[in-house]
Parts: structure tokens; C-alpha cells; sequence
């Protein structure tokens, strides 16, 4: 399988392209810089996400593209990750998007958006990601799965394991480390069990 992943220096990037590559697949691993390692199957790639004329020749005769590069640039999360959004909707036409999202795009049990219980630090960028799952999906026909972590994330063991929610946040640990998230978003980008949904990926019960 060829994957495009965009943002694949960063810290779950890194672990998406290292898991892709593990298994074989062929990845490109696009950032602003072009600097991610080489390997036999992963060529490196210069990329501004802005440039519709580079992204969508970087996307073409890919079978998946996996978004995790970060919006974040200024303090203007709305206008960043609304610009995000609509670069993937003009540049990937028909190609399946697995995006990585973040916490507050999911739901408590009792329906209240997470990002509504967020402290005002992190409540703009949170809500700016729920927007952007909505800015995707609705105008265009793009084939989308937006994969979002818990609350916490960071480098840690891989253990091969995880569980998939819907946009609920189940009872149980809300840590996973970024080894598993990538181990699920490989296993969701060779299956496409979850398309044109917002699924949460936790830890092993």
C-alpha cells in the first residue's frame, strides 16, 4: 500500500511512518522541511500543505493519506485549522484521508462536547478541531476517518493493542502511547472499517 503521510516528523507522525514502513508499506513522509529519515520504503518529502498545485501531486496515485501535521503557527487556531482543513478538501479529491484529531472532538457520555469542558487554554484549539471534521466532511466527498487519541498521548511501548470507540469517550485509562495510536491508524488504513466517521482509539481496556 502507498501512504502519504503529512507531518511525519512529528511526534506521532514519526511513529505512524515507522509503523507504516514496518509493515512494508511504501510512505512518503511529507513535512514543512523534508527532513524525516529515508529508509528503502519511506521517501522524504518537502511540503507546505497550503500549496494545492504540490499537495495534490503529492497525493496523486497514493491509496491513503494520513494527516497529522499541526495547524498551530500563530494564535489564531480557528483560521489555521480552517485553512488546514480546506487545503485537504482541494488537494486530495477521491483519495481516503485518515486525520488525526484530538480529544476534545469527541463527546463525554452524557452528549456534552469535550471541548466545552476544556479549560480556556485549550478550549479554541479543541473546538477548532471539531469544526474542522465538519468543514471536511459536509462540502466535499472526501473519504474520511478522523482518529482521535485521549486526553493523553506521548512516546511510549508498543504493545500491539488498543480499542476503538465511537465519538464517546468510554470508561478506562485515557493513555495511550503514540506507538499504539500508530499501530491502530496502519490497521484502519489497510481495513477502512471506519469511514466517514470520528472514532476514538484508547488503550486495551
Amino acid at each position: 500500500m502507498k501512504i502519504l503521510i503529512l507531518g511525519a516528523t512529528g511526534m506521532i507522525g514519526s511513529r505512524i511512518t515507522a509503523e507504516a514502513a514496518s509493515r512494508g508499506h511504501h510512505v512518503t513522509a511529507a513535512s514543512r522541511h523534508g527532513d524525516a529519515p529515508a529508509a528503502d520504503t519511506v521517501a522524504p518529502l518537502a511540503l507546505d500543505l497550503h500549496d494545492a498545485e504540490a499537495l495534490r501531486a503529492a497525493v496523486a496515485g497514493q491509496d491513503v493519506v494520513i494527516a497529522a501535521a499541526s495547524a498551530r503557527k500563530t494564535d489564531d487556531p480557528y483560521s489555521e485549522t480552517d485553512a488546514y482543513a480546506q487545503a485537504l478538501v482541494d488537494g486530495l479529491g477521491d483519495t481516503r484521508l485518515i486525520m488525526v484529531g484530538g480529544a476534545g472532538s469527541l463527546d463525554l457520555p452524557d452528549g456534552t462536547p469535550v471541548a466545552d469542558t476544556l479549560p480556556e487554554a485549550y478550549a479554541d484549539e479543541a473546538k477548532s478541531m471539531r469544526r474542522a471534521y465538519d468543514t471536511i466532511l459536509a462540502p466535499s466527498a472526501l473519504d474520511l476517518t478522523f482518529a482521535t487519541p485521549p486526553f493523553m498521548i506521548q512516546p511510549g511501548n508498543r504493545t500491539g493493542t488498543y480499542r476503538i470507540s465511537d465519538r464517546t469517550v468510554p470508561g478506562g485509562p485515557g493513555e495511550i502511547s503514540a506507538e499504539d495510536y500508530a499501530v491502530a491508524l496502519i490497521d484502519e488504513a489497510k481495513n477502512a472499517a471506519h469511514s466517514g466517521q470520528i472514532i476514538g482509539i484508547f488503550p486495551a481496556a
